[in-house]
């Protein structure tokens, strides 16, 4: 990518400038976008209220197909804010990349394992403690049994690797996607006008497909978290 990222000390403790800062642009984006979609509902939908409602209905859908129906109401806001949110920002580094001293200042948040794997530390936080508000503390630790006590390690290690996953599969997609798009950028200036038309149309052509793969990554991550949290509340 464009170099190592921008920082700053504060009681002794760094701060990465350059993910603050995208995500604060990111939030903007997302509540901007949200509001102008919703500013003006009509009971017969058009244009943006259209998009609005098929984004609602896509969400609630994958909360439906995964939880069950006592407990869909309590995440499909949840599901839909995370959705749009990782959606902008798995294809916010496809758009605004800009670099200052060879360091990052704008780029896709989730190319970072930190945010990628604070978000998943989030959906898992939030499934254990659904799983102890829902079925108590006792009936919890209970699944952890199931279906035998020897199956309790096994069970432990599956929740801390579900934690991993969740989280590096999405920084390692869009990682890779944006430093294949520098690479091609890189290449497509190596060689004067003999690099330039091939490496634009390969640009484009990887973009495209990487915001196919944004999209996609946005939809498994939201589909993982109704997943973790529908066992924790179904056990």
């Amino acid at each position: 990518m464009g170099g190592d990222a921008l920082t700053f000390k504060l009681f002794g403790l760094t701060f990465n400038t350059t993910n603050i800062v995208s995500g604060l642009i990111i939030y903007a984006i997302v509540f901007f976008t949200l509001y102008g979609m919703s500013r003006k509902i009509k009971m017969k939908p058009t244009g943006a209220q259209n998009v609005f409602e098929w984004l609602v209905d896509f969400t609630n859908g994958i909360v439906r197909s995964q939880m069950p129906a006592s407990e869909q109401g309590h995440y499909s806001f949840f599901a839909f804010v995370l959705f749009v949110f990782i959606f902008f920002a798995n294809q916010f580094g496809l758009i605004f990349q800009f670099h200052w001293n060879g360091a990052e200042v704008l780029r896709s948040p989730t190319a970072d394992p930190v945010v990628t794997l604070t978000f998943s530390l989030m959906v898992m936080a939030l499934a254990h403690f659904a799983g102890v508000a829902h079925n108590g503390l006792g009936g919890y630790l209970k699944g952890y049994t199931k279906p035998f006590l020897l199956m309790m390690p096994v069970n432990i290690i599956e929740d801390f690797a579900n934690f991993l996953t969740l989280g590096l599969r999405i920084f390692g997609n869009i990682f890779a996607g944006e430093l294949l798009m520098s690479l091609i950028a890189n290449m497509a200036f190596s060689h004067g006008a003999l690099t330039i038309i091939p490496g634009l149309l390969l640009e484009l052509a990887w973009q495209g497909f990487s915001v196919f793969i944004g999209s996609i990554q946005a939809y498994v991550f939201v589909t993982l978290t109704t997943v973790y949290i529908s066992r924790k509340v179904s056990e």
